[in-house]
């Protein structure tokens, strides 16, 4: 009986010249271009970081109202104090 681990002669042949395949692609573009990184190469082609916008004047009031009323009113509800914190700063930055 076959052992069932072992591979086929053709498929060890065929592993064995696509790895070589493999070594002469490697080979052959490095010889084009000696400084390539295709590590980097891959990176460059990655999407770039996304930028994080400015915090606009009415949101860092708005921060700052949120967070007093969280002091205060800990068990509050997130929209109940939302509404009274926008409220406030609309108050405010009229001045």
């Amino acid at each position: 009986m076959a052992d069932p681990f072992s591979m086929s002669e053709d498929y060890e042949l065929g592993y064995a010249e696509g790895f070589e395949d493999g070594k002469e692609f490697i080979k052959r573009n490095l010889r084009r271009n000696p400084n390539a990184n295709f590590a980097a190469q891959q990176s460059k082609n990655s999407k770039p970081k996304k930028r994080t916008r400015k915090a606009s004047r009415y949101n860092k009031e708005y921060a700052k109202v949120y967070k007093s009323l969280k002091k205060k009113h800990p068990r509050t509800s997130f929209s109940a104090l939302a509404k009274k914190a926008h409220k406030e700063t609309k108050r405010r930055m009229k001045k």
